[in-house]
């Protein structure tokens, strides 16, 4: 009986939380544009080829709505990256986490009212994956961006989990290296979460003169994400003074790319990832190092953007219901990842949640009908 109760469970919370949106229709999609200088470093492979060990069914189409911009279905002219009027989106794609990120590619797609000005940034540091997602998303505006492991490999200590030790959880920080010039701002966003509104409430957010926004939570121990020896030097923990910091989580992130470049922060970062392991300064990933340069200096966003901590603690199946308040994006943070979970048959009530976005051609697709358009579950919570 107790497939009935997980069922009952992931009946209730979806019947508890699922709210109807406007957003939820689905458009035909714009002309995909090909990556270009970084296309050397990667080999495309055939979606049926054999050494693809991944199979994701084909999404449907999205169109803009009438009131987006370039809205009229006869024109399709390529779309340049440098194009004003976009929203740019970063995501990372590897092997382990590639599920995640597609459902979250989709979950975007799936709400957004003008999903053809949405342009995905794919951060890769492995072959082959490219073209498992044109295959999925046949028409998306995106381009790949290869980031050498090399350039991080020395700079990265052990952390309390081997995944937070990846080099693909730094390419964040290099985003203003690797992404065109003429991209001002960017949405940095895991790959373990599903967004539950509108893409563009969150890329209007205002930063001010700060560089970075994101949910803050400022109730949070902020001391436990370093070290004894860290606060002991007077040295190392000066680099608050003047500050208040709060926590915040760095895989929801707005970012000022023009500030970003013109304040070095790249090299900021690598400074305090050398002093780490030199000095042992914190155990987490690459968290602290963004919380050492912006902790303070962050433009708050609201907290409906990142209800994150869904994954659990490091504690084996442990499950973590929602914060009170609205939810825009849903964030599988921590050690437990809602595809693994429901591979395993052990998931947690909330991951049916994401069960919507999730393209895998060996799942049912819990609430899919008409090739792919969720009819039940899709999240959106208003205030």
């Amino acid at each position: 009986m107790l497939w009935v109760k997980r069922l009952s469970g992931f009946v209730s919370a979806a019947m508890v939380l699922i709210v109807l949106s406007p957003s939820l229709q689905s458009f035909p999609p714009a002309e995909a544009i090909r990556s270009s200088h970084h296309d050397s470093h990667l080999l495309r492979l055939r979606p049926d080829d054999s050494l693809n060990p991944f199979s994701f069914r084909k999404a449907p189409t999205f169109r803009n709505a009438d009131k987006c911009s370039s809205a009229d279905p006869s024109i399709r002219a390529p779309i340049s990256v440098c194009d004003p009027n976009l929203v740019h989106v970063a995501i990372t794609l590897d092997v382990e986490y590639l599920r995640g990120s597609i459902a979250a590619v989709h979950s975007i797609l799936q709400h957004s009212l003008c999903p053809e000005s949405v342009f995905f940034h794919f951060l890769v540091s492995e072959n082959n994956l490219e073209a498992l997602v044109r295959s999925t998303f046949p028409q998306l505006n995106f381009k790949v961006y290869y980031f050498d492991p090399a350039i991080v490999r020395d700079l990265i200590s052990t952390s309390v989990r081997q995944a937070l030790e990846q080099p693909l959880n730094y390419a964040r920080n290099y985003l203003a290296d690797l992404l065109e010039t003429c991209v001002r701002r960017v949405i940095y966003l895991d790959s373990d979460l599903v967004v539950v509104d509108d893409i563009w409430k969150l890329w209007r957010t205002s930063l001010g003169s700060r560089t970075i926004g994101a949910p803050e939570y400022c109730h949070a121990n902020f001391t436990k994400y370093f070290t004894a020896s860290f606060w002991s030097n007077g040295h190392f923990s000066s680099a608050f003074s003047g500050r208040k910091p709060c926590y915040f989580n760095t895989g929801v992130m707005v970012m000022d790319l023009v500030k970003w470049r013109r304040a070095g922060y790249t090299k900021r970062i690598e400074r305090w990832m050398e002093i780490q392991k030199s000095d042992r300064i914190y155990e987490l990933g690459s968290l602290p190092p963004f919380l050492l340069v912006f902790a303070g200096h962050v433009a708050p966003i609201e907290h409906r953007w990142n209800q994150h901590g869904l994954g659990g603690d490091y504690v084996k199946g442990s499950c973590r219901d929602l914060h009170p308040g609205p939810v825009s994006l849903l964030h599988w943070s921590g050690s437990g990842k809602p595809w693994l979970r429901l591979d395993s048959k052990r998931p947690c009530p909330l991951d049916a949640l994401w069960t919507p976005y999730d393209f895998e051609s060996n799942t049912k697709g819990l609430g899919f009908i008409d090739g792919g358009r969720p009819v039940i579950l899709p999240l959106l919570v208003k205030a």
